[in-house]
């Protein structure tokens, strides 16, 4: 039996480190173009992508610590996501991030997990500055990120794409 690294919990949500055994999940969640339309990424092709990005993130937890995370719906204790935290070495910055279902959409997950996130970041990590990087046409994530607390820095392009930049400091 699996025992997952829980990280953190929410009213609604379990937040544990990602496992090779999620990668079909992953798939599941990056197959759909609606999903990781304003991503950058296109939708995974096969499992094989699947199961590098996940290799790559249980990476991320071994070199820095943390990194982006599985959501857990405690209410079914399936997962409808992901959410955390990216250090970028290159840029030296740590981006807040997140992925869900689409039949998860509209219900608050994305805020109260990035919230969530980003007290952590502060209170645990001890960082003292997060960063949030979103497409400009994607409105709702403009919204996520204005509503914990992050106040627009600067206009973007990231991997050919126009990216608005937001940022929340440590009060």
């Amino acid at each position: 039996m699996l025992t997952h690294t829980i990280i953190l919990e929410t009213p609604r949500l379990i937040l544990r480190k990602m496992e090779m055994s999620d990668a079909p999940f992953f798939y599941q969640l990056n197959s759909n173009p609606v999903v990781t339309k304003y991503t950058g990424d296109g939708a995974f092709k096969n499992i094989e992508e699947a199961e590098a990005i996940t290799e790559y993130v249980i990476n991320q937890y071994k070199q820095f610590g943390y990194g982006r995370w599985m959501v857990i719906e405690k209410e079914t204790n399936s997962p409808i996501g992901w959410c955390g935290l990216k250090f970028h070495p290159d840029e030296n910055f740590v981006d807040l991030g997140y992925r869900f279902l689409q039949s998860h959409w509209g219900k608050g997950y994305a805020t109260e997990s990035s919230k969530a996130c980003a007290d952590y970041g502060f209170n645990v990590l001890k960082l003292t500055r997060i960063v949030g990087r979103v497409s400009t046409e994607n409105k709702a994530s403009i919204n996520v990120l204005q509503k914990i607390g992050m106040t627009y820095l600067k206009d973007e392009n990231c991997d050919g794409e126009d990216t608005m930049i937001f940022e929340i400091s440590k009060k």
